[in-house]
């Protein structure tokens, strides 16, 4: 559509109910300059007067037709549609776009297929940072805009339309606050050959996420003194228990059979992320178990910081889950870390 085609000048006094097409400054010397009218603004009567106060006997205007719509009011409509549990909008347009926010601390989850049917459209388009991005609060993850400065109604009502159906295409889920329980494995440990160096490891990424350790358990490589640690942590009320050490093929590396014994199920072993290959995730009752191997201790960010987030946010993580954490699962080691400001993790 041609904006220049749309643009008509009018008599101030004939433009109540068009819609201005660029902002109008207002200067008051030595005290005020500024926007006195911003583009997109429907002209009221008692506007009139003030324009001409600016010296303005005649301006451009809109003429809209029912079937179009102006940039302004499409931007706040696909945004209130956009904006799904936990995150807000600013009714503030700058620039036709309106930007969404995380209205809580969180992990940023995006439903990738109806965004694309969105952007899809053409005259629409909405940017977001990436699905499983942890936010803070006020951190913008998305902005939204029609393209051009008017567009057709219809398309603007497909968007919305989209964008209300089914799963909320942007949304931020808290982090729920659990009482974690810690299983220290390794024979070299336990009996005191070498001095533990995972534990404050595993409580510094749990409390950064809001969560506790309640008790921190030592065992050998033993299966059963493993299992035995393991429930120690549940009846201490545990609602996550995180082990560390012995995940490799070594013979005494046999942690995952003690979580077994523990009674873990639906555990699956093994993962497409670099560093963090030989990842255990499992469950025993409702209570999720994460076997963090060696690497968690020597590097920063491993497959541990991919999937702890998502485990507080109440979600199950099998098999499918952990393959799509393939594409973008291999860390760059950069010398200095900016996670989550970075590739990993991202599809």
């Amino acid at each position: 559509m041609n904006e220049e085609s749309l643009k008509k000048v009018v008599p101030v006094a004939e433009a109540v109910g068009m819609v201005l097409p660029h902002d109008i400054t207002e200067i008051v010397k030595d005290e005020f300059k500024g926007r006195a009218f911003k583009k997109g603004h429907v002209i009221r009567p008692e506007d009139v007067e003030h324009l001409r106060r600016l010296g303005k006997e005649h301006i451009y205007v809109l003429r809209l037709s029912q079937d179009e719509i102006h940039e302004n009011e499409a931007a706040l409509l696909m945004a209130e549609a956009l904006a799904g549990p936990g995150t807000e909008y600013s009714r503030e347009i700058v620039e036709g776009k309106v930007s969404i926010v995380a209205a809580t601390d969180g992990l940023l989850k995006i439903n990738r297929e109806s965004l694309y049917r969105l952007n899809v459209l053409g005259e629409v388009m909405c940017a977001t940072l990436q699905d499983n991005t942890p936010v803070e609060k006020g951190e913008q993850v998305a902005a939204s805009r029609m393209i051009p400065l008017v567009g057709k109604r219809k398309v603007v009502d497909e968007a919305v339309a989209i964008a209300s159906s089914g799963t909320p295409i942007i949304q931020v889920r808290p982090l729920a606050k659990v009482e974690a329980g810690l299983v220290i494995t390794g024979s070299e440990v336990f009996h005191g050959r070498i001095e533990d160096k995972f534990e404050q490891v595993l409580r510094d990424k749990l409390t950064r996420l809001g969560s506790d350790v309640i008790r921190v358990g030592f065992a050998p490589d033993d299966p059963g003194l493993i299992a035995d640690e393991i429930r120690k942590c549940l009846e201490a009320g545990a609602e996550l228990i995180v082990t560390s050490g012995g995940m490799s093929v070594d013979p005494d590396d046999v942690t995952r059979i003690g979580i077994k014994e523990a009674g873990a199920k639906a555990m699956v072993y093994g993962t497409p992320v670099l560093p963090g290959a030989m990842f255990l995730v499992g469950r025993i009752g409702r209570v999720p178990v994460l076997g963090v191997p060696a690497c968690g201790m020597f590097h920063k960010i491993t497959v541990l910081d991919l999937v702890l987030p998502r485990v507080l946010t109440g979600e199950f993580i099998g098999r499918d889950e952990l393959a799509t954490l393939g594409h973008g699962g291999l860390c760059r080691n950069c010398t200095r870390c900016q996670y989550p400001v970075c590739s990993f993790g991202k599809a």
